[in-house]
């Protein structure tokens, strides 16, 4: 895995919604890249010291660019509205641990891809990456072995058109402009009539949208695994700045807690107490 500090090269930029954006970056360690994991964006300006956590939302067919899809929350990812094409990235990465793809354990099973907001963005390179098996079954309306739940607040969505080449979609919103009046629970259950239960359900997303998936598939008696979103510092485990409580003592520290940021962030939900 590369942490280090790198630079990439701007290949494209573009406005999804009125605050989410695409950046494409030309970087060697794409190659390396996998569904779940992130990078440190370093702002230009110096009195942002810090990197922003943005999750790989994509990894070109050449493995020589990533995707980034963010959503502009404060001062760093206003600057980087800003990028323009041949502009000079630095950022650190790559980060993190990504969703695990066990073919032997997906290839027979129904899976579910739930996200919420920029959660969604890293749905895009799991749903590529699944295995061959499931990406086939999802090609066939009549058999379709992926189902995506996508929650957004109002009729403002994005990704939808990369997400529907891998599975079938379903949309809840915040204010019923679109889709399921609700959250992705209630679109999970608006399905139930049409489908059987998921064996599998991979989730990111804000953190009340994962307690319910959580606690859904607590009840459903399904296995989840979970891409936590938090506020992250160093990225590197240092600073101890996004810590999650665990049910199982960290054999490092000896204490119940993980990093998110090299652990993490995707887990097995019943590992970590959210």
């Amino acid at each position: 895995m590369v942490k280090m500090k790198t630079k990439g090269i701007v290949v494209s930029q573009e406005k999804l919604t009125d605050d989410v954006y695409s950046l494409w970056l030309s970087a060697a360690v794409a190659e390396s890249a996998q569904a779940g994991q992130f990078i440190g964006i370093y702002p230009r300006n110096e009195a942002t010291l810090l990197p922003r956590p943005l999750s790989i939302c994509e990894v070109s067919d050449d493995r020589r660019q990533l995707r980034l899809v963010y959503r502009v929350v404060g001062q760093g990812t206003t600057e980087f509205t800003t990028y323009k094409v041949g502009d000079i990235v630095s950022f650190l990465g790559i980060l993190g641990n990504g969703f695990p793809l066990d073919e032997s354990e997906l290839s027979q099973k129904q899976v579910f891809l739930v996200g919420g907001g920029i959660g969604i963005a890293p749905l895009v390179e799991l749903a590529k990456t699944l295995p061959l098996k499931v990406q086939a079954d999802a090609k066939d309306n009549t058999a379709c072995s992926l189902d995506i739940f996508l929650g957004y607040r109002n009729q403002q969505t994005f990704l939808t058109n990369e997400l529907k080449n891998y599975g079938n979609i379903h949309i809840a919103t915040d204010d019923g402009s679109i889709g399921i009046h609700g959250s992705v629970i209630d679109a999970i259950e608006a399905q139930r009539a049409k489908a059987k239960l998921p064996d599998l359900i991979y989730a990111c997303g804000p953190l009340p949208m994962l307690q319910a998936v959580k606690e859904y598939g607590e009840r459903e008696n399904i296995k989840i695994y979970l891409s936590l979103e938090e506020r992250m510092a160093c990225g590197i485990g240092a600073c101890l700045g996004c810590v999650c409580k665990t049910k199982e003592r960290d054999y490092h520290t000896g204490v119940y807690n993980t990093r998110i940021c090299t652990e993490g962030p995707v887990y097995e939900a019943g590992r970590v107490i959210l």
